[in-house]
């Protein structure tokens, strides 16, 4: 099987994957968006998901992006990229210029910046939260019981447009309480979009309310 053919069954056999599991659910399988996380995967593995039609992708830091992606927007105006990976303040502004979403809002710091840069360009991207359910302190993310005061600041004192939420669990927990955590949080505070689940646990992630998947080495291949 050649490459194209490869990555093509890989989505076809994920998304059938996330259907069964939305179905499962008593959710539409529609609700469920998949961002294929293309932090350093190969460009001949992107470029093989991109002639599949798929257009959501996910990238950790900023430069790998840029250098990844400018030359292929030109010739996919519907791409969406999001942002997934921690953020420095000092990168927000090209950020802000670049990415969709940027899913990883932590700080007071940082939304100060994302704001400044919004303002400055005229354009602010789609924004989560990203929560440490897990409190890990080698992990990004607001600790779950300081989320909603942060939240309200991202939105009132920021003027950030805050859609929803984002968490990693912690490797070595079940990971469904900490979905189950998040989405009290999300719904607490109005927000519609949960990004939660990867490659080892979507399918729980789902159970639990995720609008958005992260899946990298399920659907490209571990990296190399």
């Amino acid at each position: 099987m050649d490459l194209s053919s490869e990555i093509a069954a890989t989505r076809a056999a994920l998304l059938a994957r996330i259907a069964e599991a939305a179905r499962a659910a008593g959710r539409d399988p529609a609700s469920v968006a998949l961002v294929a996380v293309s932090k350093q995967q190969p460009d001949d593995r992107v470029d093989a998901m991109l002639a599949t039609g798929h257009r959501v992708f996910g990238e950790n830091r900023v430069q790998e992006a840029l250098a990844r992606w400018t030359p292929r927007r030109a010739a996919h105006a519907d791409l969406k990229l999001r942002l997934i990976g921690p953020l420095q303040s000092n990168k927000a502004a090209e950020a802000v210029g670049f990415f969709d979403a940027i899913d990883s809002l932590d700080r007071p710091k940082l939304a100060a910046a994302l704001a400044e840069a919004a303002q400055k360009a005229g354009r602010c991207p789609d924004v989560l939260v990203q929560v440490n359910t897990g409190e890990e302190p080698q992990k990004a993310g607001i600790a779950p019981g300081e989320a909603d005061a942060f939240i309200a600041a991202a939105r009132n004192e920021y003027g950030l447009p805050v859609k929803g939420l984002m968490c990693i669990p912690p490797l070595t927990e079940e990971p469904a309480m900490h979905f189950a955590l998040l989405a009290r949080i999300a719904a607490r505070n109005g927000l519609s979009q949960l990004s939660m689940g990867m490659s080892d646990d979507f399918e729980t992630a789902i159970r639990f309310g995720a609008t958005m998947v992260r899946v990298g080495s399920a659907l490209f291949g571990a990296r190399g």
